[in-house]
């Protein structure tokens, strides 16, 4: 097969949507295309991207009229059949709005936006958007978030342990999970969690904005290396 196509949506309010497309088409080399909001046809992509920003303003909570958007019907329907999906920031609060990923996303902790470069350890490699890294891995990339406080409840957080899907966390520069290392309150420093099926994705912090040396480092690359690699070289989910 050819290389796989990703589509990034475009909501109102979207300011990240460029960069995705940017690390895709010119750094990655693989085809992608935007998808406007008002779309019912995610035109025969492999790979869906909820990008940052603040749609439609966030003026209620961060996601949650995006989630009635008439392209979320189709990349709902596309993740449970199995479709790969990947939320960043805002993407990651529409995606827990709209069901595809368990918990909220709450302010921070200091009820301020945070905008500064955070180190993440790589928790899980076993999944389509990890393989390129090594378990442990420690990557620097961005936050850009004034609500990215993870929360749920004690029995969803155990879960999420017990079956590896809390894929990124916060940590200091040693690699150690420390309060100091994170920036927003999240339990148990998540910057990122996959579904049970492992073909969605959310996280805070932005791989697209580190993706060439120019831009500070290619840290963030690997999590789209990792779905081209699988999707190259793994059969699609059943």
């Amino acid at each position: 097969m050819g290389s796989p196509a990703f589509g990034v949506v475009v909501f109102p309010g979207s300011n990240c949507d460029h960069d995705a497309y940017y690390a895709i088409r010119h750094v990655l080399g693989s085809p992608v295309e935007f998808l406007w909001h008002k779309d019912h046809d995610l035109r025969s992509v492999d790979v869906i991207i909820l990008p940052g920003g603040f749609s439609y303003g966030d003026y209620l909570r961060c996601g949650s009229i995006a989630k009635y958007s008439p392209i979320m019907k189709e990349v709902i329907r596309f993740a449970n059949d199995g479709g790969y999906v990947i939320g960043i920031c805002n993407g990651f609060q529409v995606l827990t709005e709209a069901g595809l990923l368990p918990g909220a996303l709450l302010k921070n902790t200091s009820l301020r936006f945070v905008c500064k470069d955070v180190t993440l350890r790589i928790e899980n490699n076993n999944t389509a958007f990890t393989n390129a890294y090594d378990t442990c891995d420690c990557i620097r990339i961005p936050i850009a978030h004034g609500e990215g406080n993870y929360f749920t409840d004690p029995d969803t957080l155990a879960g999420l342990e017990a079956n590896q899907q809390i894929i990124f966390r916060y940590v200091n520069r040693d690699g150690i999970v420390s309060d100091e290392s994170n920036p927003n309150g999240s339990l148990n420093n998540i910057a990122g969690i996959v579904n049970r099926r492992r073909n969605v994705l959310g996280m805070m912090p932005h791989p697209e904005r580190r993706v060439e040396d120019v831009l500070g480092s290619h840290d963030g690359l690997g999590v789209f290396k990792s779905l081209v690699h699988t999707l190259e070289h793994v059969s699609p989910l059943a």
